[in-house]
């Protein structure tokens, strides 16, 4: 299975299911907007290659203003963090078979950082929308609606790609400094090379620092991705949960990890969100109402992807979704009548009793047995409190112990009966409040969804903006960040992030492949920096450094979602990052 991405095609449903696109060669859809011709005209011949700022996303038709192409770099880093630039490469002729060759790490006594800690990718383009003029982002958007353009995002596998003429190439350079890395200052280069013109050869240089990140599944923040198996099955054309799909999901899935992720997504019903995604979530559990009225359920697949993922150490939570779905749908099989039903139940209601109480009586029983009953939660997103109190009367009335878990507005009459309590940007939840969470074992986090104008995670959305969302956890003391969706691929996910409903992006960060993208590398940057303030804060009350430590609350302040409409998220964080960074 190792090679099977890069064998296997993309089938992508537009439509009838009539296109295909290859997962590793792939062919970006034309720009809407027209060359900006005038940019070209003052350029001399030749490849232009310089670093340049990851807060930008450059147009692929204009030339970037850059008069002095920067040939050099530095960044300070910690043990254990991963850092990225941005390199862009242009020419007013074609670069065919550009190519992307980086050197070891040496410092001055000759010790290394691999290169295989290294890698340099090209940054590929993809459509995307904006936002509501009338500000409004929930909103159906047919294809034409808003404002479409391509946006630099999908982060690429190929390690060679023809650069047309009068084309802005941008690459994403990242090194993850290993935790046994000695401090010091390392030197490296990376190398463009293309069949039309001189090799480039670009210097940067790491100053290691002596602090350490702890390895991810360690990471303090919460990060709560929702993951939806059934895109991966549909976009590489494999039966859902056979053992193809399985392999298929494991890159994809250990990238998450990687980046600290620590919540399970798990389905105990059918369409839990009422059709809202390409890919319509199936039950992980199948329920089957028998001939003599009694209830039997088959954990099977339940069971296969809570240990798939535990074994890639996600592991916190196992949030299971949901017994109030948006359309209070609930199916099953009826053995009676040899057919799938459903029942229609309002929570509260004899009916719903009936048809849930059973059901927790089993779930716990089997999560006991398996011995995932202290980190599976019974989850909702979204629900109005009168529900949230009628569900939460009989899950506890089943067992006192079972978790539950909330996303949505926060509702102080709940919190004491949420052990993972998601709560939108605009909500407020009082400093003791959330003290207390914590030093229970609580978790508080808070989300963003398409309300939001910023900050966001958009295709269209400032790079920024991914890396000021855990900086403005930090400032308000929530534990981390969730956000739907990780991997809700559209139709034609690598080419064109828009979809019927919500802002481009919205439902997907990484892409098939996988790839990785610009918005998921700065979330990612956010999470280690969120890390670094928290180790900080030890040390600096632990050493009694009192003037450290108002110096980074006060950095720390200027984090507010609200200056975000009139100052950009870079201008707040770049300062900020050089603060901590000089500890």
């Amino acid at each position: 299975m190792k090679n099977v991405i890069a064998l296997v095609l993309l089938s992508l449903s537009i439509g009838t299911l009539a296109q295909s696109v290859n997962l590793v060669a792939y062919q970006e859809l034309p720009d809407p907007k027209p060359a900006n011709k005038s940019s070209w005209l003052t350029l001399k011949p030749g490849q232009y290659v310089s670093f340049a700022s990851t807060d930008m996303r450059y147009d692929k038709h204009t030339a970037p203003a850059i008069e002095t192409p920067r040939m050099t770099w530095n960044v300070k880093a910690w043990k254990g963090e991963k850092v990225h630039q941005q390199i862009l490469i242009w020419s007013g002729f074609g670069l065919p078979k550009t190519s992307l060759t980086w050197s070891d790490l040496k410092n001055t006594k000759g010790i290394t950082i691999s290169a295989s800690q290294v890698s340099a990718r090209f940054v590929r383009y993809v459509m995307t929308d904006g936002l509501s003029p009338q500000g409004e982002n929930c909103d159906e958007r047919p294809i034409g609606k808003y404002d479409s353009s391509l946006v630099a995002d999908p982060i690429d596998l190929v390690k060679v790609l023809d650069v047309p003429q009068q084309t802005t190439q941008p690459v994403w350079l990242s090194v993850s400094v290993p935790k046994t890395a000695v401090a010091g200052h390392y030197t490296g280069t990376v190398t463009v090379t293309s069949q039309s013109a001189k090799p480039a050869v670009l210097s940067y240089s790491i100053d290691v620092q002596n602090h350490s990140l702890p390895a991810p599944k360690d990471w303090k923040f919460h990060l709560d991705l929702w993951q939806n198996p059934y895109s991966v099955a549909r976009v590489h054309g494999v039966k859902v949960w056979s053992k193809e799909h399985m392999e298929l999901m494991r890159p994809y899935m250990k990238m998450l990890a990687d980046a600290g992720q620590k919540s399970i997504t798990a389905t105990i019903i059918n369409d839990p969100w009422r059709s809202q995604t390409q890919d319509v979530y199936g039950s992980m559990v199948n329920w089957t109402k028998k001939k003599d009225g009694t209830w039997a359920y088959d954990y099977t697949v339940f069971d296969q992807w809570v240990t798939f993922m535990m074994d890639l150490g996600i592991d916190r939570f196992i949030n299971c979704y949901s017994m109030i779905p948006w359309n209070l749908k609930f199916s099953y099989f009826d053995e009676a009548a040899r057919k799938d039903t459903f029942l229609i139940a309002k929570t509260g209601t004899a009916e719903y009793d009936a048809h849930w109480r059973p059901m927790l009586t089993d779930f716990t029983n089997h999560l006991k047995q398996k011995g995932w009953f202290e980190k599976t939660t019974i989850a909702m997103d979204e629900r109005p409190m009168e529900a949230m109190k009628q569900a939460l009367t009989l899950i506890k009335s089943v067992d006192k112990n079972f978790l539950v878990s909330l996303a949505g507005n926060y509702h102080p009459e709940l919190e004491q009966d949420l052990i993972d309590y998601c709560v939108a940007v605009n909500q407020n939840v009082d400093t003791p409040t959330m003290q207390r969470r914590q030093q229970t074992g609580f978790n508080t986090t808070y989300y963003t969804c398409c309300t939001e104008r910023y900050p966001n995670t958009f295709t269209f959305s400032p790079p920024a903006e991914s890396t000021f969302i855990s900086w403005y956890a930090a400032n308000k003391g929530y534990d981390g960040y969730l956000r739907w969706a990780y991997n809700c691929w559209v139709k034609d996910p690598l080419r064109d992030s828009r979809f019927r409903t919500w802002p481009a992006g919205d439902t997907y960060i990484v892409y098939p492949g996988p790839r990785t993208s610009i918005r998921f590398e700065r979330l990612i940057e956010g999470i280690q920096d969120y890390e670094k303030i928290s180790i900080l804060k030890d040390e600096f009350k632990a050493k009694g450094q009192t003037d450290k430590a108002r110096q980074l609350e006060k950095v720390l302040s200027t984090f507010d979602v609200s200056t975000l409409s009139r100052i950009p998220a870079a201008d707040i964080l770049n300062p900020a990052k050089a603060v901590i960074n000089s500890f």
